[in-house]
């Protein structure tokens, strides 16, 4: 554990490594900084009273001066040497560690995760944990809490993984022991399976559907179309530029698996090459030079899918069709990863289950051969 003077310039110069680190001042036994894997940095107090060890968050590295914290380290040192508990300070309320966290981890979040996880946490979390003590809360608070939103069970699963992130980092910081994570073994809500698959029935009215747009709503129909055709995400196509389509593949700059390139068929490149290269993007905003967002391509699939009678079926349904389609033509469960820039396989095969038509068939085969 390294030991130097501590001064606003080296506390502003430290960098996150994989795992936590503490770096003592030299100047104040017993005080020090810590560094979190997430960048967060907090000023802590660590020392010994009779025979027991005591740790402390004296405040945000960021928020406070060298001098404030080293001057109240030094207050809290001397109340625990004469036996008080020193004042908890106000980051040790569950929305300020929260704030913290959230602040932190927005550099490691992508923008619309972060979107997403603020309003689980303004919606489903706050409401029951503002205003406590990070340290005070339990396991039997997180299980009555989460018991509490049965009603809304998908809610609840994206929820808790939001609270065990500002828990694991409330350890990180020293305002819980480590290990004390309460969200830790609780079990989700189970939960049907949204997987949808377009029928080929269902893909022709599709298909019909969008040739009847295609002169009037070029741009949207395009949109549509590539989704089906490659499986990529909605942002991933509505966010495409010029630039990353080239060499007859898609240079993805970011996804939610990072960058990565994405194979184009001959007909997807059709659609390409008949678009007009108005701007950078390519499906750019009217009024502005940016892509068009999420909303501008679902009021319109909106209206397609009840013009094709499939009202159940979502815009993601789409890359779980085409997922589910490569596997019927016998691709690999590895490629199909590939194709749609998945890590592991076993995302992979949430996506793509077989269609019965698939199982009866095969089936059908061991049948057969056992028979001869």
């Amino acid at each position: 554990m390294p030991n130097v003077t501590l001064t606003d310039a080296r506390v502003a110069a430290l960098t996150p490594r994989k795992k936590a680190r503490d770096i003592r001042d030299g100047k104040l036994k017993g005080f020090g900084v810590r560094v979190s894997p997430s960048g967060t940095k907090y000023f802590f107090i660590h020392c010994q009273h009779r025979g027991e060890r005591i740790w402390k968050i004296v405040g945000d590295a960021e928020a406070m001066s060298i001098a404030d914290a080293r001057r109240h380290a030094a207050e809290m040192i001397a109340a625990i040497r004469r036996g008080e508990d020193p004042t908890p300070r106000p980051e040790c309320l569950f929305e300020d560690v929260a704030g913290a966290v959230f602040q932190r981890y927005e550099r490691v979040w992508k923008t619309r995760t972060v979107q997403v996880n603020r309003d689980y946490l303004r919606n489903q979390i706050l409401p029951r944990f503002a205003g406590r003590r990070i340290a005070d809360i339990d396991r039997r608070d997180v299980h009555n809490w989460f018991a509490s939103l049965a009603a809304t069970p998908a809610a609840a699963d994206r929820s808790m993984p939001v609270l065990s992130v500002i828990m694991k980092e409330a350890e990180a910081m020293g305002l819980r022991p480590e290990g004390s994570n309460p969200c830790r073994g609780i079990r989700r809500y189970s939960r049907k399976g949204r997987e949808r698959f377009l029928t080929d029935g269902e893909m022709r009215r599709l298909g019909a559907a969008l040739s009847h747009h295609a002169a009037r709503r070029p741009l949207h129909v395009a949109a549509i179309r590539l989704l089906l055709l490659t499986g990529c995400r909605k942002n991933e196509i509505l966010t495409l530029r010029w630039s990353d389509y080239r060499d007859g593949h898609l240079f993805l700059r970011d996804s939610k698996t990072g960058p990565r390139t994405v194979w184009l068929s001959g007909p997807a490149r059709k659609i390409l090459d008949g678009l007009e290269r108005r701007k950078r993007w390519i499906f750019p905003a009217r009024r502005a030079n940016r892509p068009q967002d999420g909303y501008w391509l679902d009021y319109f699939w909106w209206k397609l899918r009840a013009e094709a009678d499939l009202d159940d079926v979502r815009l993601h349904d789409l890359r779980h069709t085409h997922a589910s389609f490569a596997l019927q033509q016998g691709e690999t469960v590895l490629a199909i990863g590939r194709l749609l820039g998945h890590r592991s396989a076993e995302t992979t095969l949430k996506y793509a289950h077989p269609a019965d038509a698939m199982v009866l068939d095969a089936a059908e085969t061991v049948g057969a051969a056992l028979e001869s």
